[in-house]
């Protein structure tokens, strides 16, 4: 283990990311009620060129007037390659209250991208008296993305969280596919005549649940485009879950529920790992470094690996 001790993650849950248009205020008040623990308000990819003003001042509306409860209120502002973001955040920041939590940055791709949103970010929160400092959620969804991936989960004290955007990252590396997380048809191998599909995301999920634990920031798993697949969806969290992230997105009100069930510890492991830590105590009383706890060997990495199961549980149930 180093002497720098690796920091810990915001405490707060972050299970489900419930993503709605902000052209489409209708919705607002579903998203506040329903059982997602992050809302994001969404002014980039959904909303069309032709409604990005309309679309920002209904997000600030909404921020101002509807009860968003516990939730983590996240608004999800154009990419630095448009002539969008500024104006979000300028907008968001001058004309919404300290109701709105955090900021998510598309498409960064190094450091610089999110020291630029940061210096603004600080400039109007000087200017304005803001009481409450914005966070950040930054999505990788590129090749320089990835590659750079260690520097940008370092790069502000702002940043709370990062998520995999599968979609615009697989244009990016010119991967084969239209398809929005999950196996890949043509992502296979062939064993005795049988196809096995292997997770095509899973080596940049590694390196991004590396990054963020590295940085003591959150690790997301983003969108599963077919959301009449509930399966499929549940598959894919499931694999995101065992490498280490956090939560996942919604793009349908289907999938939350999916997304705090995966994401949820189980009564069964939370019990297990509380009976781990017990069984661990008693070795440790009796001045030993391992016990035996249902035919398997236990020790200090078990109590870590069950600590884990138990703080998210608590975490969520708090």
């Amino acid at each position: 283990m180093s002497f720098r001790p690796q920091p810990s993650p915001p405490a707060r849950p972050n299970r489900c990311q419930l993503f709605g248009p902000g052209s489409r205020p209708a919705l607002f008040e579903k998203m506040a009620a329903s059982a997602a623990d992050v809302i994001n308000l969404d002014l980039e990819d959904s909303v069309a060129p032709s409604d990005k003003d309309t679309a920002r001042a209904n997000i600030i509306t909404a921020i101002n007037t509807i009860d968003w409860g516990k939730k983590t209120l996240s608004v999800r502002i154009n990419g630095l390659d448009s002539p969008y973001w500024y104006r979000d955040v300028v907008d968001l920041l001058e004309q919404s209250g300290d109701r709105l939590d955090q900021i998510m940055i598309p498409k960064v791709g190094c450091a610089a991208d999110v020291y630029a949103v940061d210096a603004l970010v600080t400039a109007i929160e000087r200017a304005k008296g803001r009481s409450k400092p914005i966070s950040f959620e930054v999505i990788i969804e590129s090749a320089a993305g990835i590659a750079h991936v260690l520097e940008i989960a370092g790069s502000s004290p702002r940043l709370q969280a990062m998520s995999l955007g599968a979609a615009d990252f697989a244009a990016s590396m010119g991967m084969q596919t239209t398809g929005i997380g999950g196996t890949q048809e043509n992502y296979y191998m062939l064993r005795q005549g049988a196809f096995y599909w292997p997770d095509p995301w899973h080596w940049a999920t590694a390196a991004i649940v590396a990054a963020c634990r590295t940085h003591g920031i959150l690790p997301v798993d983003g969108p599963y485009g077919d959301f009449s697949d509930d399966e499929g969806f549940r598959a894919q969290a499931r694999r995101a879950a065992t490498l280490g992230m956090v939560g996942k997105w919604a793009i349908h009100p289907k999938q939350i529920a999916l997304a705090n069930e995966v994401f949820t510890p189980s009564q069964a492991a939370v019990a297990e790992a509380r009976e781990i830590l017990a069984a661990m105590a008693e070795a440790t009383a009796r001045g030993e470094g391992a016990a035996v706890y249902k035919g398997r060997l236990v020790d200090i990495a078990s109590i870590k690996q069950a600590e884990v199961i138990v703080k998210q549980f608590e975490l969520i149930a708090g």
